[in-house]
């Protein structure tokens, strides 16, 4: 069996995506349709006791404390130059030496990384992992609230699900970290998002930071929530933060009765005061480059931390988004134009690359969170270099995120995120052959890897890891 039919296969076994805060290929958009009908019919074949894939377990002290290894390997530090053959030592759960002479410790394990590839874990910066089940479900989807209130005190961490089938779909695929965010399609403003690392564990031991940002939508997603125009969305965002600043500056008033009522709920006030304070910053969707425009002027009226989300036109005003110094999450397959955005391109993320934006790279998604090495391939394939593809995976987000001290390149003394590829990462027919999260090896197991081999006539070609 080819290497595209054995990916093939594993894609027909995958589920429905979560929401997409803008319209990707048409590849992609099949892809997701074939995806549902697969998974209601693996739910229907596999019995009950496998209905949520095979269970997990190890010591995890016994596997942080184990060292590794990786020798004679192509590395990609990201922090400094690719080392064409080198080593990468893995100790106590943290890197403890990268370069081309590492000394192999008495008793450690070693991994021949000859003729692989070795970067650090990826980050998806926006994503639904842990939220998301069966996406046309509700029970199992956890994304959003059922009405369109203001909710930002809502936050995904109370609905994070640890033994979700797509966590290990996601990470044996090199990602190992996640912004967990909650759905735009509610409320103008969404909630809080939190970042998760996707090792086995509880729920309690995923969650790394909560809130990591708060997210909010405006363009034409912000106007469909409050009457239908993007004056309208504008204003009613403005609305929201006088109100926070209000609440924040007189709070002892309010609980004495002696402050006027404001437009948004206490909890979703006392939420809102970090963003009003900029100690937690606003994610706003935003697409068309008028837009764009808008949240760049609210954020310096209100003196708030902007990350811009989509930015589909982003490219027409790069230079402007460079300037304000805001960050940008993008899905870099976005290449359908809707009126929201004519100018929807391929070559969006090089562009504004080029342009000295910090360019971050999210997949939207639950069960296609991934994709995203395949989404850096295609920036890549569309005029973004390498090293800056795999920069807006690994340590852009983690400077973004406020945790690049321990996260995001391969540098003594950061945790062990490490990943072993046997070709270029970025190649939709690369496997991954090891995965570290913090020191800790996880199984190169899933979901669909399962059933595949349980329905599969022959599985003699398959790669060993996946055996």
């Amino acid at each position: 069996m080819s290497a595209a039919s054995r990916r093939t296969a594993m894609d027909a076994a995958g589920t429905t995506t979560g929401f997409t805060p803008t319209t990707g290929s048409t590849t992609r958009l099949l892809g997701r349709t074939l995806g549902a009908a697969a998974l209601a019919a693996s739910l229907l074949l596999a019995p009950a006791s496998r209905a949520f894939g095979p269970t997990v377990t190890f010591g995890p002290t016994a596997a942080a404390a184990q060292t590794v290894v990786i020798t004679n390997a192509r590395i990609y530090p990201v922090a400094g130059s690719m080392i064409e053959r080198g080593s990468v030592l893995i100790r106590d759960g943290r890197i403890a030496a990268v370069g081309p002479d590492v000394q192999v410790p008495q008793g450690a394990r070693v991994i021949d990384g000859s003729g692989k590839v070795v970067t650090p874990g990826l980050l998806d910066s926006n994503s639904q992992i842990g939220l998301v089940e069966i996406g046309a479900y509700p029970n199992t989807n956890d994304t959003r609230t059922a009405d369109d209130r203001i909710t930002a005190a809502f936050d995904p961490a109370d609905g994070l699900n640890p033994r979700s089938t797509v966590i290990p779909v996601t990470r044996i695929e090199g990602i190992t970290r996640a912004i967990v965010a909650p759905s735009a399609a509610g409320s103008i403003i969404a909630g809080q998002g939190l970042l998760i690392d996707l090792a086995p564990g509880s729920a309690k031991d995923m969650v790394e930071k909560d809130p990591v940002a708060m997210f909010a939508v405006l363009g034409e997603g912000g106007s469909a929530r409050v009457g239908g125009t993007r004056g309208a969305a504008s204003l009613r965002l403005r609305e929201i933060l006088e109100d926070a600043r209000d609440y924040a500056a007189n709070t002892t008033a309010y609980q004495r009765n002696q402050r006027r009522d404001y437009s948004v709920s206490r909890l979703d006030l006392e939420a809102l005061v970090p963003v009003v304070q900029g100690k937690l910053p606003l994610a706003i969707q935003a697409n068309r480059a008028s837009d764009i425009r808008t949240a760049i002027r609210l954020s310096r009226k209100y003196d708030f931390k902007l990350i811009l989300v989509g930015a589909a036109e982003g490219w027409l005003v790069a230079d402007e988004i460079a300037r304000a110094g805001v960050p940008v999450i993008m899905d870099p397959m976005t290449d359908i134009p809707q009126f929201a955005d004519l100018a929807a391109t391929l070559e969006n993320a090089g562009r504004m690359s080029r342009a000295g934006v910090d360019v971050i790279f999210a997949s939207f998604t639950a069960h296609n969170a991934r994709n995203l090495k395949q989404e850096a391939g295609n920036a890549v394939a569309n005029g973004m270099p390498f090293d800056a593809a795999l920069r807006a995976v690994t340590l852009a987000p983690a400077k973004l995120w406020g945790i690049d001290d321990r996260y995001g390149s391969l540098e003594p003394g950061k945790d062990a995120d490490v990943v072993v590829w046997d070709g270029d990462p970025f190649d939709v027919l690369t496997n991954v052959e090891h995965v570290f999260i913090k020191g800790r090896e996880v199984p190169i197991t899933s979901r669909q890897l399962e059933l595949a081999k349980r329905y599969m006539h022959r599985s003699g070609d398959w790669p060993a890891a996946y055996i």
